[in-house]
């Protein structure tokens, strides 16, 4: 009995020595990557053990919506996190991106746009963990592809989005790009107020320079065709992709559907001039809130110089795209009786 209790209170030994082990590595590596992308500034942020995230998740059940956010990479996880509902990320592999999206979502935290991180867990032996404030309205994809936005808050969730990825791309020493914008990383708070986040692809451009050069990574077909030829990433790769998700705003269409891409299919109707087509049937006047022509123009407009596909300086920077769905913002209060 006595050599079972010692050799029980080795294993526990043991593995208290392996997580330590696992802790202090995985600590290591992190800053290595706050040093490489911020320079080693960071936001403070909790560190939560493994035994407070998993109490957190056991006292929920799953998120309805978690079956839309499925990836190799990572699993998500509804949680009572300290007598508050919180939103879990668990890697299930440890890599470099993992680091990243560490960092680069604490920096970006402070930007009321991004989905705000409040803690992280390092214990965990398939990869580390980020928790989150919780979205109470899901993931952008649930809502776009069932039509229940009205034009307004699609324009704000435009809005709003390039407001937080032109802060991306011009609040840090090194221009940062997201490289994997689409409805499936914009989370919905209470007020329907977009969250971005998934920072895992970033990749950091070196200081003055205008591109840099990396294996393709991202999600068709929101991906930069020049970049896709090139592997360069510049400012405009993340313009192509903010411009493919302002089409499936406005269209309620998924990228690629029946054999015909989203994009391509907008092309035909504007060509053909059957703009008013290229709205979603939701948003175009049919009941609830509409869309008049000149907003759904001027949307339209900023959308296709976005995803330009051949020239890259023929779109627009991002800082210019948040002023012009500024106006147009404007212009939709402007009419309001």
């Amino acid at each position: 009995m006595e050599r079972g209790r010692q050799r029980v209170c080795l294993d526990e030994e043991m593995h208290r020595r392996e997580r330590e082990k696992m802790c202090l590595d995985r600590g290591s590596e992190l800053l290595e990557e706050l040093i490489a992308f911020c320079n080693g500034r960071s936001n403070p942020i909790r560190n939560f053990s493994l035994n407070q995230l998993q109490k957190a998740i056991d006292d929920c059940q799953p998120l309805e919506t978690l079956k839309y956010l499925k990836d190799r990479d990572m699993k998500w996880y509804n949680g009572i996190l300290e007598r508050r509902r919180v939103f879990i990320k668990i890697f299930t592999r440890c890599t470099k991106e993992v680091y990243r999206d560490i960092v680069v979502s604490s920096q970006m935290s402070s930007h009321n746009n991004v989905l705000k991180v409040l803690g992280y867990c390092l214990e965990i032996p398939a990869g580390p963990a980020l928790v989150f404030e919780y979205p109470e309205n899901g993931c952008l994809r649930t809502h776009i592809y069932a039509g229940s936005l009205p034009w307004g808050i699609r324009m704000k969730i435009a809005k709003e989005i390039a407001n937080a990825v032109t802060y991306l791309h011009t609040a840090f020493p090194r221009t940062i790009i997201h490289r994997d914008i689409k409805p499936e990383n914009i989370f919905l708070n209470q007020n329907y107020s977009p969250k971005l986040s998934n920072f895992y692809l970033s990749i950091s451009i070196p200081e003055g320079e205008s591109q840099v050069e990396d294996q393709v990574a991202g999600t068709a077909p929101f991906l930069d065709p020049v970049y896709f030829q090139t592997n360069f990433v510049t400012e405009k790769t993340d313009v192509y992709s903010f411009g493919m998700l302002l089409l499936v705003l406005l269209t309620g269409r998924k990228t690629f559907e029946e054999g015909v891409y989203l994009i391509n299919h907008v092309i035909d109707l504007v060509e053909q001039d059957r703009v008013n087509e290229v709205v979603d049937p939701g948003i175009r006047g049919n009941g609830g809130e509409g869309i008049d022509q000149q907003q759904q123009q001027a949307f339209l407009e900023v959308a296709l110089r976005c995803t330009n596909p051949f020239s890259r300086e023929d779109r627009p920077l991002m800082i210019e795209v948040a002023k012009e769905l500024q106006r147009i913002e404007r212009s939709i209060t402007a009419a309001a009786p």
